[in-house]
């Protein structure tokens, strides 16, 4: 999102914040990040969608990755503010027991106890990625982002 005259990442990482973008590149792993964007077709959606993720500004980071409104994780975040916006899904949501969870169960029981919900519906990153409405402009490879 453009604010201040500058560009800045609307991001669920604690609570729901806008972030400076330089500083959102240094936040990851190697300064690794990827930029999809809405394809023609789909950008008159920017706006509302903007408008629709700021409504969960200041909304807690969601650890046990539930698809409500009480807490966000970061793809539920651009997941529903497109949904909001579009009337459209953005990716396909899948469940738990879908993905390779057997690797992280130890981690997984200690924050959603037993048994495991493997039924738990949810937006994963690499699925909000896939998304045919996105092209992907820059892929997942470290990045070095100047003012």
């Amino acid at each position: 999102v453009m604010r201040d005259n500058g560009w800045h990442v609307l991001e669920a990482i604690g609570p729901v914040k806008v972030t400076e973008l330089l500083r959102w590149t240094r936040q990851g792993r190697g300064n690794a990040f990827a930029v999809c964007r809405l394809k023609p077709a789909f950008q008159p959606h920017v706006p509302g969608m903007i408008a629709a993720a700021e409504k969960f500004i200041g909304l807690p980071y969601d650890i046990q990755y539930e698809m409500d409104d009480r807490k966000i994780y970061c793809s539920e975040l651009i997941y529903k503010g497109f949904k909001a916006a579009s009337g459209q899904r953005l990716g396909n949501t899948v469940k738990l027991g879908e993905l390779d969870w057997k690797p992280h169960e130890q981690v997984i029981r200690t924050i959603a106890g037993d048994p495991v919900p493997l039924n738990r519906e949810m937006i994963t990153p690499r699925d909000l990625a896939k998304a045919e409405q996105l092209d992907t402009v820059l892929p997942l490879a470290p990045h070095a982002i100047t003012r």
